[in-house]
């Protein structure tokens, strides 16, 4: 069974940064592809970033420049740098390998 533990959120001001982190198990990790999501009151999760096996990774067009993937095997975990936040970034964050098994995420808030 997959478990997601998602850490790091907070509340912080517009142009400010937070670190997220993802800490998985109940899976080989090292061969898993992670994603980070994030849900907005009253929206849709949406993915955000996602990083593969070897290291590659992909941000979308509104993550792109300020949200950076990136993974430790030997911890099995994930991690989210967000910087230059900005208020519509708030959102709940969540880790997935297949974009169905969900931890309890973890609170962002942006303030301006």
């Amino acid at each position: 069974q997959v478990q997601l533990v998602e850490s790091g959120g907070g509340l912080v001001q517009a142009g400010g940064s937070l670190r997220l982190s993802c800490v998985a198990s109940g899976l080989m990790f090292r061969l898993s592809t992670m994603g980070w999501y994030r849900q907005a009151p009253g929206k849709q999760r949406e993915l955000v970033a996602i990083i593969d096996s070897s290291g590659n990774t992909n941000t979308t067009d509104s993550a792109k420049g300020r949200f950076t993937i990136s993974r430790d095997n030997s911890k099995n975990t994930v991690y989210l740098q967000m910087n230059s936040l900005k208020p519509e970034d708030t959102a709940v964050y969540y880790c997935s390998p297949n974009g169905r098994s969900w931890g309890q995420g973890t609170q962002v808030t942006v303030s301006s």
